[in-house]
C-alpha cells in the first residue's frame, strides 16, 4: 500500500510520563509502517529510543510532511506557531484536558492513524494572527498566535484605555481590562470565556471581544479575516501593558504604542481522521444536548 506521508515527526509534552508512553508507542507503530520517523529534541531526552533521529522543531518542520503532536491544546499551539511556516500536515493525539485541536485518543490511535497515513483524512486550514508592536514608527517586537492576541495590563483588574481602528478607520475608544482578538480556532478558547462568539473554522474572520468594558454598550465584533486591526494605546495609561499571544508569548507595550494585528500569511494545515465533525467536537467538549429523536 502506498502511503500519503513518508517522513513523520513526533512532538510532545517533555517529561510527561503519559505523553512519553504514547510517543514510544507511536514511534514503534510508525517504524513498523516503514516510515522515516524523527523525534523533536526536547522530548527525545526523556524517551528510551537509542537510535532515534533527533531534530529541533524548525528542522523537523522543514524535513517532515506530517507532524504528530502528543499532548494538550497548549502543546499543539506551541508547535503550530512554528510548523505553520512550513506547510507540514499536523495531527494531534490528546494527552491534555479539553482537546479541541487534538483528535486521536492515545489508547486507540492505530486504526485512525492507519487511515490518515493511507491518505484518507480531512484537511483544514486554520488562520493564525501576526502581531506587531510599533513604537515611534518602528517595530519593537512581533510574534504569531493560533488562538488569540490579548491586550491587557500586567496587573489583574486594571483598566486601560485604547482606540481601535480597522483598516485605518476609527471604530471606538474603550476603557476596559483589555481586548481579545481571536481567530476562529481561538473562538472556543479564552475568547469564549469572555463571552465571545464561536466562529466555525472555515470562516475567514476575526473577533474583537472586550474584557470587562466600562460601558454596557460594548459588544463583541466580528470582522473580515483580511482586516488590519490597529490598537492605539493611550498616553494616559499608568500601568505596564502587554500583548499575550496564545497566553504564552508576551510582548511588552508602552503608553502611546500602536499594535497591529492581521492574518498571518501561512495558515496551519491540520489533518483529521475520516468522519471528523467540528460540531461533534463542540457537542462533546461543551456538553451540548444530544438528539431528541
Amino acid at each position: 500500500m502506498s502511503l500519503a506521508f513518508s517522513k513523520v515527526g513526533l512532538i510532545g509534552k517533555p517529561h510527561h510520563s503519559g505523553a512519553n508512553q504514547t510517543l514510544l508507542s507511536l514511534y514503534q507503530f510508525l517504524q513498523q509502517q516503514g516510515l522515516s520517523v524523527y523525534v523533536e529534541e526536547r522530548v527525545a531526552q526523556s524517551l528510551p529510543i537509542a537510535a532515534a533521529e533527533v531534530l529541533d522543531l524548525v528542522t523537523l518542520g522543514k524535513t517532515c510532511d506530517l507532524a504528530i503532536v502528543v499532548g494538550g491544546d497548549g502543546n499543539m499551539l506551541g508547535a503550530a506557531r512554528v510548523l505553520a511556516r512550513f506547510d507540514v500536515a499536523v495531527l494531534g493525539v490528546n494527552r491534555g484536558n479539553l482537546g479541541f485541536l487534538t483528535d486521536l485518543a492515545p489508547e486507540s490511535f492505530a486504526e485512525p492513524l492507519t487511515e490518515v497515513l493511507a491518505g484518507n483524512f480531512v484537511t483544514e486550514k486554520r488562520n493564525l494572527l501576526e502581531i506587531a508592536v510599533h513604537r515611534h514608527g518602528s517595530i519593537k517586537s512581533s510574534n504569531s498566535a493560533v488562538n488569540e492576541a490579548v491586550l491587557h495590563a500586567d496587573k489583574v483588574a486594571h483598566m486601560i484605555e485604547f482606540e481601535a481602528y480597522i483598516n485605518n478607520e476609527f471604530v471606538y475608544s474603550q476603557r476596559s481590562d483589555g481586548l481579545i482578538i481571536s481567530t476562529p480556532t481561538g473562538s472556543t478558547a479564552y475568547s469564549l470565556s469572555g463571552g465571545g462568539p464561536i466562529l466555525t473554522p472555515d470562516l475567514d474572520a476575526m473577533s474583537l471581544v472586550p474584557m470587562f468594558p466600562h460601558t454596557l454598550s460594548s459588544r463583541p465584533l466580528v470582522v473580515s479575516g483580511n482586516s488590519e486591526i490597529r490598537l492605539k494605546v493611550a498616553d494616559t495609561n499608568d500601568a505596564h501593558l502587554q500583548i499575550s499571544c496564545d497566553s504564552h508569548v508576551i510582548l511588552a507595550v508602552m503608553p502611546g504604542d500602536d499594535i497591529t494585528i492581521r492574518k498571518h500569511p501561512n495558515p496551519l494545515r491540520l489533518v483529521h481522521p475520516p468522519g471528523y465533525s467540528y460540531y461533534h467536537v463542540l457537542r462533546n467538549k461543551l456538553g451540548w444536548g444530544s438528539k431528541l429523536y
